[in-house]
């Protein structure tokens, strides 16, 4: 009878064990698929390579096709003004007279000078020219008084040619007291008046006496950043609007690429030519430029949310092993949903859509 007490004990002993055990195993399992469903589901995408046209606004300036600013070479009073600010004028017209009582003195005493010496060369070569012809009967003139002649010419023509140089010099002095355009264009500064004094040096020459400009053809001048430098060739279509006329676009090509980039920005700048025949646009407007930037060749293109700027720089989360793993990337051109990155990445590496920044490397990732 204590014999079957004892084995009922050992008998309802291992049940209660075995219960446990499966009790445990079931909450095990439970607990398990509670952390499974606690585990966050990841966006992420598969990495490709395409072609991306993007466009570029950039702030640009205009300025004269061509500009000078008209100085006095000498010292002297204005005389007349023949134009004034506004004035149309063409390639070598008169614009202002200047007055130099001193340069018309220097100019007459040249002048005689000149004519002394032109009398004296004509009289040496002549004295020459007849003990050359008598010489010709031997005898009569010596070889001594021949070679006398000869230098003695050859003397007065030198002062007669150095006469004629000063002469021009002169002549020369005087024609810069005509102020003249050196080419088309419009006046679109004066800062003297009759009766001025104005001279290469000293008070009359603070200002110039006139500014020209032609503005028939405009420069439009942009500094492309560097990245993307590349992307923008010799006689590209551009376009572009201004502040005055912002609902009229403007169309013109890139002309002219400085091939090197200002060490301060590191751009390059860039000069495109604008035909400005009706006069719409002004030196010194600034624009606003669409410069459109064509695919050179396939690259990796990311949704910009995919990419991370941090303190510790700028990369992409890749799934390695459903893990992550920090893969540091370099941007390139932007458009308004997807970003250009260069790096360590292959095509059809997953890409996390849009990291956050708690993700640490290793964190496992449910796709």
């Amino acid at each position: 009878m204590r014999t079957n007490t004892t084995k009922n004990t050992m008998i309802l002993a291992g049940s209660l064990a075995l219960l446990s055990i499966i009790n445990g195993c079931t909450a095990s399992a439970k607990k398990e698929a509670v952390t499974a469903e606690k585990k966050p589901v990841i966006a992420t995408f598969k990495l490709e390579k395409e072609k991306l046209s993007t466009a570029l606004q950039l702030p640009g300036e205009l300025s004269a096709f061509q500009q000078v600013d008209l100085y006095a070479k000498v010292s002297s009073f204005v005389k007349t003004l023949k134009v004034d600010i506004g004035s149309e004028v063409t390639k070598g017209q008169l614009l202002m007279t200047l007055e130099a009582p001193e340069t018309n003195s220097q100019l007459a005493a040249a002048q005689s000078r000149l004519k002394a010496q032109e009398a004296l060369y004509t009289a040496s070569k002549a004295n020459y020219d007849r003990l050359y012809e008598t010489s010709k009967t031997p005898g009569t003139i010596s070889k001594n008084d021949l070679d006398q002649a000869v230098a003695r010419r050859n003397s007065d023509l030198a002062q007669f040619e150095a006469a004629k140089a000063s002469y021009k010099e002169v002549s020369n002095i005087r024609d810069y007291l005509e102020i003249r355009a050196p080419f088309n264009g419009i006046i679109t500064a004066r800062n003297v008046n009759l009766g001025a004094y104005v001279g290469p040096s000293g008070k009359g020459s603070e200002f110039p006496l006139f500014t020209l400009q032609e503005q028939k053809n405009l420069r439009l001048a942009v500094s492309i950043p560097e990245v993307y430098t590349g992307y923008l060739k010799d006689g590209h279509e551009v376009t572009f609007s201004v502040k005055s006329m912002p609902e009229k676009i403007f169309t013109a090509k890139v002309k002219r690429l400085s091939g090197a980039l200002d060490l301060r920005l590191r751009s390059e700048r860039v000069e495109i030519d604008v035909p400005n025949t009706s006069k719409e646009l002004l030196p010194g407007m600034v624009a606003e430029v669409h410069i459109p930037l064509p695919a050179n060749a396939s690259t990796f293109t990311v949704p910009r949310k995919a990419v991370l700027e941090t303190a510790e720089g700028i990369f992409v989360w890749k799934v390695v092993g459903n893990k992550a793993v920090k893969v540091n990337v370099k941007k390139g051109r932007l458009t308004d949903d997807k970003t250009e990155i260069f790096g360590e990445l292959n095509a059809g590496d997953e890409i996390v859509t849009e990291p956050s920044e708690e993700l640490r490397e290793g964190n496992v990732i449910k796709p």
